[in-house]
């Protein structure tokens, strides 16, 4: 084999990385954009020790379950991997993913995994989208994603995936960006202000709330600009300034001004009201989410546990669902490291009249091992990356009689999962996995942990 060689190739799965699979002369072939089922004419484009990297160049014949895509550039933008599949395609793969990941690193033989939880909205989902900022050959303002394994921005003037009442802001305000002369900024050269355009709703409340991220705080005419911007847009409730100078990939800077309006927006869930600023972590998807939530809860006794800790707490999403739910006089405690956080937590709690709640500042580990009494419950909401270390010690230290593990990495999950196994005698009861990121090959899942005898 060489690279640029063509072959025929039929798919007959996709990976963890959303990329069709096929096999050619007994060597693996991954196809980018291609379905189970095609069969394809392929350009080799690169050639590894034990695998072949392929481009789709015609689809001789498609599977069937390959969709087509709701957005034009799909196949170039990044956003996106699995437009091209129906809905119960994606869901299918997802929930098969899953079980060979906790099978393969979790090493459970027979993980009590649920049916994926999803609804009928493969679309228009997203209550948030930041778009990086940049400009056209000809001077064109543009706002979009990266093109995949590149930093070639695909313009947008709509997104099918995010809420279809951010689509108006998209174009109009890039518009606007270029009517004003606003500089954009040049990673390459470091120089320039506006980064990106962050666009934030609340699904039950329609409040938009319209950030841009500079690296420097000097636009000519912001104010009279964000006027205008809430007098047009009825449901825009402020516009806000984020501050990012520094050189990396991290979007949102430490300090963000309000220009108009409020510096955050409303959004109901799991029937409580939460505020939320322009870089708040909050579930992308409101109502799977709110569903997820919901399943966990109907499979816990919670007269059963008088101290219920919330790691990784965020601005109290979890926590405050919890706390409604614990037992009368059973104590409830959030956790997070980030300040800004935490102080939202607190204010959604006197928000929803919850003030018996705790929020404690600084990382889990830290806060675990501050405790004074042994927590019989906690829920665990990490980042991508899963447990550290000094986390899991906690953990084993504590031996609370509950875990719920929430994520957004199988891989990680299932690491983690057989740690607390291994060396906590905790084992899964309940595994459910929920589509929050239609169209992506990402899945949300949650674990029910509970303590088990050691066997002599």
């Amino acid at each position: 084999m060489e690279p640029g060689q063509q072959i025929e190739l039929t798919i007959t799965d996709l990976n963890h990385n959303g990329e069709g699979v096929g096999r050619h002369e007994e060597r693996v072939v991954f196809v980018p954009d291609t379905a189970p089922g095609d069969r394809l004419r392929v350009k080799i484009v690169q050639i590894k020790k034990n695998y072949l990297l392929g481009q789709c160049l015609e689809i001789l014949e498609p599977g069937p379950e390959r969709a087509r895509p709701a957005c034009i550039v799909a196949d170039k933008c990044g956003g996106c991997q699995w437009q091209h599949l129906s809905l119960t395609e994606q869901r299918r793969i997802k929930q098969a993913q899953l079980k060979q990941t906790l099978e393969r690193i979790g090493q459970f033989q027979d993980p009590p995994l649920q049916p994926l939880l999803g609804n009928d909205q493969g679309l228009a989902y997203r209550n948030k989208a930041t778009y990086p900022l940049g400009r056209s050959a000809a001077g064109q303002v543009q706002a979009g994603y990266y093109q995949r394994q590149s930093h070639r921005l695909i313009n947008l003037n709509q997104c099918p995936v995010q809420d279809s009442r951010l689509d108006l802001l998209l174009k109009e305000i890039k518009a606007d960006i270029q009517f004003q002369g606003w500089s954009i900024y040049d990673e390459s050269q470091r120089r320039g202000k506006l980064r990106h355009l962050s666009l934030r709703i609340g699904r039950r409340t329609g409040e938009i709330l319209l950030t841009l991220v500079s690296a420097q705080p000097s636009l000519t005419n912001l104010q009279p600009q964000a006027e205008i911007w809430l007098q047009r847009y009825p449901d825009l409730v402020g516009v806000a300034l984020n501050l990012q100078p520094q050189p990396h990939n991290v979007i949102f800077g430490p300090e963000t001004r309000i220009i108009a309006g409020r510096g955050s927006c409303r959004e109901i869930f799991a029937g409580l009201t939460f505020e939320l600023a322009p870089d708040t972590f909050f579930q992308i998807n409101t109502e799977v989410a709110e569903a997820l939530l919901e399943a966990v809860f109907a499979q816990l006794d919670f007269s059963r546990y008088t101290f219920l800790v919330d790691a990784y707490c965020g601005v109290g999403a979890f926590t405050l669902p919890l706390a409604q739910r614990a037992q009368s006089g059973a104590q409830v405690m959030g956790m997070e490291n980030n300040p800004q956080s935490i102080q939202q937590a607190r204010h959604n709690g006197e928000l929803n009249l919850l003030t018996d709640v705790l929020f404690w500042e600084g990382t889990v580990a830290e806060g675990l091992a501050q405790l004074e009494t042994a927590p019989d419950f906690v829920l665990l909401d990490p980042p991508r990356k899963g447990l550290d270390r000094p986390v899991l010690d906690q953990l084993l230290r504590w031996s609370p009689q509950t875990l719920v593990y929430i994520s957004c990495e199988p891989a990680t999950l299932a690491r983690d999962l057989r740690i607390l196994g291994a060396e906590g005698d905790y084992r899964p009861v309940w595994i459910q996995g929920a589509d929050f990121f239609p169209q992506t090959r990402h899945v949300e899942c949650a674990v029910i942990l509970e303590k088990v005898e050691r066997t002599q």
